[in-house]
């Protein structure tokens, strides 16, 4: 079925929502509310005010902030920071530091999922008779691992079955609620927003505040809504907006249940048990494990997937070092991107290595998530500006999520300490390499100097036609950042003229413009010395592949067809018998060779830039161009320039040829 039809609101796209969309925030149950309790004895103001937090951040944050406004910035239908990001970027540069700053949480979110959730999921063993001894470590680690290691083979397959697995979750969730529910009632009272209320400001243990502290653990059960609208583009808003309805029912009435459960059984106690487990019948608990582990095998395919999304969104935006990108199926958004894959690999099994148990995954969980929001927040601020909606309503909008958020990102920085740091270290390191990325082309492109190519048309039309110099390739084709058809980079110039004459039949310059909308392809021709010299500007969407080699050999052939340019080699044994000419395809490489002619900051900025850039996928594979047929030319960044060298001149003795002054005093010659 095709993308365009499961936007519509239908069966099909509603049961595949539930598989996409809701893996994340729909496995929140597993471990919310233990976090909410752990360590405090259980009485009804912290269960009815745990409750209550839940269900009004569940309302604010996930419903309105996510399902009814951010899901209307919609980039030709798809959303993500990166999306969004898109929408905007051209009212202000500076909107780039949020749009970095949210995609690092994101990506630090895809490493804390897996291990949580699966980690939570597993822990529910202890609770079955004969099984307290299976090792959870171990058995997450192979999980985990399984779970990237089929990756490269695409998830198109298995990801039809996600949708039926997550209804039976969520169906399982309502069940398993309604059940304690209908044995203690009184905790629907829960959803007044009075206890949420006396839980942040009035609930203390021995006189020491906790409502902020209670409020990092809340926190969690809306942490996927961001998952939520990144996925936007696989089901559309009206499927999202119509299977959340369900799905929001499940959840709050299965956080009802856990506090029945808890106020039954366990009131004044300190509870180590996970109260998901504690509320299953006994019976039913291996077969609940076994789907919890379901779910959170689902969840974590949607965090790892959306990682490589939106990886490719920042390759393709100059935000992210290239990398290699494979597509395992012909399905829309299937991608594969092999190094960040075991990249998350290795943080998901550090992250379980290193915490062990699922409790203390959740001081490290949920800080990246507020930050992440928070900026989306401000994104979706300047988005609204954009839209011309009224200031009044734009500015209460942007108020209260920062004061919610901001709320959020004061509860969960109280968890630093515990484990908030190793997000904060992950989310820095990975804003590290983004902002060096991007800053790196800044200071290249300032150094980039552009002429007018017209005064070259003539040269390079007699160098074509002059047989006195022996021919580079039949067709020679240059990558140019030129914007402007009448420039041209001076290296490429140089690089055709003076570094070794290239004489060629035709001259192609090749220029990729990368749109603010994800999904399209156009190129237009220009013709600027007939039969010699070519440009051809590809326009492609920022979700699609820069697959250059196989475009441009694309658009030659339609020019063959309608007889716009003759590519038959021109050597006389080859003409005879019609043969296409050779293409060769050459990328200047820019090298940092005198590193004293940048200030010091862009110098520490360009040395760790190449370093990344050793570390990364080379511009001509980045292009996925033929190898065969490339050749890289090294040009320096920064020439160094003469006006500030002195240097004295001194005259020869006629009589030997050498000044003897100059010998005497400079022993060493270099």
């Amino acid at each position: 079925m095709s993308s365009h039809k499961l936007n519509r609101l239908s069966a099909a796209g509603l049961l595949i929502s539930l598989g996409i969309i809701y893996g994340d925030i729909g496995t929140s149950p597993l471990y919310v509310f233990k976090a909410i309790i752990s360590g405090r004895p259980v009485e009804e103001a912290l269960v009815l005010g745990g409750i209550s937090c839940v269900f009004w951040t569940l309302t604010l944050q996930t419903t309105l902030k996510y399902v009814i406004v951010t899901l209307q910035a919609d980039n030709k239908g798809e959303g993500g920071i990166f999306s969004l990001f898109s929408l905007v970027r051209r009212k202000a540069r500076w909107l780039v530091i949020p749009a970095m700053i949210g995609g690092c949480a994101l990506l630090a979110d895809g490493i804390i999922t897996p291990p949580i959730t699966v980690t939570s999921a597993i822990e529910g063993l202890k609770l079955v008779n004969g099984l307290e001894h299976v090792p959870v470590i171990p058995v997450v680690l192979i999980i985990i691992t399984i779970l990237f290691f089929i990756q490269q083979f695409g998830t198109n397959i298995v990801g039809k079955a996600f949708g039926p697995i997550m209804f039976v979750w969520f169906s399982t969730l309502g069940v398993l609620g309604v059940m304690q529910l209908v044995h203690n009632p009184m905790v629907l009272k829960a959803l007044n927003p009075y206890w949420a209320y006396k839980i942040l400001f009035e609930y203390s243990i021995n006189g020491n505040a906790q409502g902020f502290l209670i409020l990092g653990a809340v926190f969690l059960c809306t942490t996927g809504a961001e998952a939520l609208y990144s996925d936007l583009g696989h089901c559309g808003k009206h499927n999202i907006r119509v299977s959340w309805s369900y799905v929001k029912v499940m959840l709050i009435l299965n956080y009802l249940g856990q506090g029945a459960w808890l106020l039954k059984t366990n009131l004044g106690k300190i509870v180590d048990e996970n109260p998901f487990y504690g509320m299953m019948p006994d019976q039913f608990r291996l077969f609940g494990i076994a789907l919890a582990t379901a779910a959170a095998i689902v969840a974590s395919q949607a965090l790892i997937s959306g990682s490589f999304t939106l990886i490719s969104e920042a390759v393709r935006m100059n935000l992210w070092p290239k990398v290699r990108i494979n597509y395992p199926s012909e399905s829309k958004g299937q991608l594969y991107v092999p190094s960040v894959n075991w990249l998350l690999w290795a943080g998901c099994c550090f992250v379980v290595l290193h915490f062990e148990e699922s409790g203390k995954m959740e001081a490290a969980y949920g800080l990246s998530i507020t930050i992440a929001m928070l900026m989306t927040t401000i994104l979706m601020c300047v988005f609204l500006l954009k839209k011309k909606v009224a200031l009044p309503i734009v500015v209460l909008f942007v108020g209260m999520y920062i004061v919610v958020e901001g709320a959020f990102l004061v509860g969960n920085a109280s968890k630093f300490m515990e484990g908030g740091y190793f997000t904060v270290i992950l989310g820095s390191l990975i804003f590290s390499v983004m902002w060096t990325w991007f800053k790196a082309r800044k200071i290249k492109n300032r150094y980039v100097k552009f002429v007018e190519i017209e005064d070259y048309f003539e040269i390079i039309e007699d160098l074509s036609k002059d047989e006195s110099v022996s021919k580079y390739s039949s067709q020679l084709v240059y990558l140019t950042s030129a914007n402007f058809d009448s420039e041209i980079e001076s290296k490429i110039i140089y690089s055709i003229l003076q570094k070794q004459p290239k004489r060629a039949d035709v001259y192609w310059l090749v220029h990729v413009d990368v749109l603010d909308e994800p999904y399209k392809k156009e190129y237009r021709v220009m013709e600027m010395v007939p039969g010699v010299l070519y440009r051809i500007d590809f326009r492609l969407g920022f979700r699609e592949g820069q697959r250059i080699n196989i475009l441009f050999r694309k658009v030659v052939e339609d020019m063959v067809k309608r007889k716009e340019v003759n590519i038959t080699s021109q050597y006389r044994s080859l003409r005879k018998h019609n043969l296409v000419g050779d293409f060769r395809f050459v990328v200047l490489e820019k090298i940092l060779s005198d590193p004293r002619a940048l200030p010091f900051v862009e110098r520490i900025t360009m040395y760790y830039y190449f370093i990344l850039k050793k570390l990364s996928l080379s511009e001509e594979k980045g292009f996925g161009l033929d190898m065969s047929s490339v050749t890289v030319e090294k040009v320096p960044l920064v020439l160094a320039t003469t006006e500030n060298v002195e240097i004295k001149r001194v005259n020869y003795d006629s009589g030997n040829g050498v000044d003897l002054h100059f010998q005497a005093t400079h022993h060493q010659t270099i």
